[in-house]
C-alpha cells in the first residue's frame, strides 16, 4: 500500500495509519525511515526554512508516525528507527541532518524505556555511507565519486546490505533486544 504525503504533517500520519488499519486490521512493525538532507558548506547557509523542514521530516515525522501507530500496537510489536553514522561522527556539511539523527538515537533509547513494560521493542539502525538516490541528489559529482571511500571497507554500502539488520530487529530472534542501535557502516568505529 502506497500512501503519498508529507510525514512532517501530523494529520497525514494519523490518516495514513488509519488507512493501514482499515486495510490490514493491525500493525506489528513500524520502520521510521523517511529523511531528507541538504548539504551546506557552513551553518550560515542553513536557512530557517531548511532547518524547520529537515527537523519536520526527520524528527517530527518519526514522532508523529510513532504516536499514531502506538494506539494500535500490542505487546510483541516493534519500532525500528533509521539513525545514521552522522549521529556519532557528525558531518561537516550535514549539520542539521546530523542533529536530527542524533535526536533519533536519543528518541530510540527514551521510547524503549517508555514502552518496555508494554513489551514493545524499540531499536534503530545507523547506516554509514549507503548508496541511495539521496546521494546524487544531495552532493556534487566530485563528492559522489568519492562517496564511501573513507569507510574502512573503502566503498559505500548498498541498500540490500542494510536489509538484514531491519529484518533481524523485526524478528522474534531479536525478542531480547531493545533500546539498541545496530551500526551497518562499512567498519567505521563509533562509540554507542
Amino acid at each position: 500500500m502506497l500512501i503519498p504525503g508529507d510525514i512532517g504533517d501530523e494529520k497525514f500520519c494519523n490518516n495514513a495509519v488509519e488507512k493501514i488499519i482499515e486495510e490490514f486490521k493491525e500493525i506489528h512493525i513500524l520502520v521510521n525511515n523517511a529523511a531528507e538532507q541538504h548539504p551546506k558548506d557552513s551553518i550560515e547557509e542553513i536557512t530557517s526554512e531548511q532547518l524547520i523542514r529537515t527537523f519536520k521530516t526527520n524528527i517530527f515525522g518519526t514522532f508523529y508516525m510513532t504516536k499514531a501507530v502506538l494506539q494500535h500496537m500490542k505487546g510483541g510489536s516493534c519500532i525500528i528507527n533509521t539513525a545514521s553514522v552522522t549521529a556519532y561522527e557528525g558531518h561537516k556539511t550535514l549539520i542539521d541532518y546530523s542533529c536530527t539523527k542524533g535526536a533519533l538515537v536519543t528518541f530510540t533509547r527514551s521510547l524503549h524505556m517508555n514502552l518496555v513494560e508494554r513489551n514493545i521493542r524499540v531499536n534503530a539502525v545507523a547506516p554509514g555511507p549507503i548508496w541511495t538516490p539521496l546521494i546524487p541528489a544531495s552532493f556534487s559529482a566530485e563528492e559522489v565519486g568519492k562517496f564511501g571511500s573513507t569507510a574502512p571497507m573503502k566503498r559505500p554500502g548498498q541498500p540490500v546490505e542494510l536489509a538484514g539488520a531491519y529484518v533481524y530487529l523485526a524478528s522474534d530472534e531479536a525478542s531480547y533486544v531493545s533500546g539498541q542501535v545496530i551500526h551497518v557502516n562499512g567498519g567505521i568505529m563509533v562509540s554507542s
